[in-house]
């Protein structure tokens, strides 16, 4: 990779690294939750046919909790590979990391055709146990099956995207992305508007605008002269290198898997009020992503920043890591959230015009995206643990105080109160409890980990 891509997190001020890496991968995240977003609002906006337009947004929103389950164990591992490659680099380590970057695209292929199978073929009863709304379980399982027709492709760009972020960057992923994603725009348009597809169009449009991206970051990687660079003889399996990217994203993966169940039980229930309420909540869904993929894009530079320092080891530089990302998600979190609150309405009706759905969708942000700050701050302790090499513990506090408790609160409080508000507390209550969890073992590790690289 050419040396202006690259970004030395273990040296100069940190403060104004982590926001000239957080910018374009926030930009990055951001963008392609609009670019996925605009398939809800093609099909809201351009379906003149209003319950048939309701139909569709329901059917997609549905799929959001499900895809993100079956998907989520997978893309786990490429959170292993960035954190491999940006020790690797913190140390200097330049042929480790070129296997780590062969092997993860051999695994990423791999992973990508299994998760085709299997969500190709278990789309529909799937979407079954999670109590679908029979008006819209067709549209749905057509959605989910063409989707995943196009995994292996999206799984590559995961894990290429993953490796050009572990060494600082994150510009050209963006700029893929925009490519990509103006392709996902103009094909939603045309599918819909010309061809008169509803989720079937979106879909194809989605799956090509991956493929797209994809091809680009390969490309990158074949070009590069760093650290990320993918060399076709390193495309193999490597054992140790296989083993400690299992160690540090299988609990990744698994702690985004069963969030992902307690998010499937909350859409579950979500799906017994009918499909205004499911369009509803799909729109406030939508609206609440652009917040948290922000967020979730400082944890994602925190976890690169604390795995090169740690790599370097350099303890004291990954507490002010540390303490530099919450105050960054912080403000981002307060900001943002402030923003859509103000122009909840209008915000809403970009991707669907109904009144009752609006109603909803509003109801749910002042429940939930009100609090995101508090998720940005959870999600950046988390990918600290993780960088730091404690990934298992990442994922046993995140399943105890958010997952289980989401469960718990399902099985017992919402059954004594059966309400959507009941429903929607849940969110900010597990981030607190988690948020306070995270805190508790924080400087304990710390201790554990400063002796450790003194010691070495």
């Amino acid at each position: 990779m050419a040396k202006s891509f690259e970004m030395n997190m273990s040296e100069g001020s940190l403060l104004k690294k982590i926001i000239l890496y957080s910018l374009p991968l926030i930009a990055t995240n951001v963008l392609q939750l609009l670019f996925n977003a605009a398939d809800v609002a093609v099909l809201g906006n351009f379906i003149h046919d209003e319950t048939l337009a309701e139909a569709a947004v329901a059917a997609v929103g549905s799929t959001t909790a499900l895809i993100n389950l079956i998907v989520g164990l997978f893309v786990g591992l490429s959170v292993g590979a960035n954190v491999l490659i940006a020790r690797y680099a913190g140390k200097g380590d330049d042929e480790s990391a070129k296997k780590v970057v062969g092997m993860s695209m051999l695994v990423s292929v791999i992973l990508g055709v299994v998760l085709l199978f299997v969500g190709y073929f278990g789309s529909r009863t799937f979407l079954e146990w999670m109590q679908c709304d029979e008006e819209v379980i067709d549209m749905a399982a057509k959605y989910l099956r063409i989707y995943f027709i196009g995994m292996p492709i999206m799984m590559l760009y995961n894990f290429a995207a993953s490796i050009l972020r572990a060494v600082g960057d994150t510009l050209r992923p963006l700029i893929f992305l925009i490519v990509g994603g103006l392709v996902n725009l103009g094909l939603n348009i045309l599918f819909v508007v010309a061809f008169k597809k509803d989720v079937e169009g979106v879909a194809i449009a989605t799956v090509t605008s991956q493929a797209i991206s994809a091809i680009c970051c390969v490309i990158t990687l074949l070009k590069s002269k760093g650290y990320c660079h993918l060399d076709v003889k390193h495309i193999k399996f490597y054992k140790r290198e296989l083993l400690e990217m299992i160690k540090i994203g299988l609990p990744a993966g698994l702690q985004g898997c069963v969030f992902s169940v307690s998010n499937v039980l909350i859409q579950s229930t979500i799906n017994g009020y009918g499909k205004i309420i499911m369009a509803g909540n799909t729109v406030a869904s939508q609206i609440e992503g652009f917040i948290y993929n922000a967020c979730y894009s400082v944890s994602l530079t925190a976890l690169a920043f604390v795995s090169q320092n740690y790599g370097a080891k350099k303890p004291e530089r990954i507490r002010l890591v540390v303490k530099e990302s919450i105050g960054v998600v912080a403000v981002l979190g307060i900001v943002l959230s402030g923003a859509v609150l103000l122009l909840s309405s209008p915000l809403c009706k970009i991707f669907n015009d109904g009144e009752e759905v609006i109603k909803v969708a509003t109801n749910r942000l002042y429940l939930v995206g009100s609090t995101y700050v508090i998720c940005g701050i959870m999600d950046v302790l988390s990918n600290v643990m993780r960088g730091l090499g404690r990934s298992t513990t990442a994922m046993i506090v995140s399943l105890s105080g958010s997952c289980l408790f989401r469960i718990l609160w399902i099985k017992t409080f919402y059954l004594l109160n059966p309400s959507l508000t009941m429903l929607y507390v849940v969110y900010p209550i597990s981030w607190i409890l988690t948020v306070g969890i995270f805190v508790a073992l924080y400087f304990p590790t710390m201790k554990k980990v400063q002796r450790k690289l003194l010691s070495e």
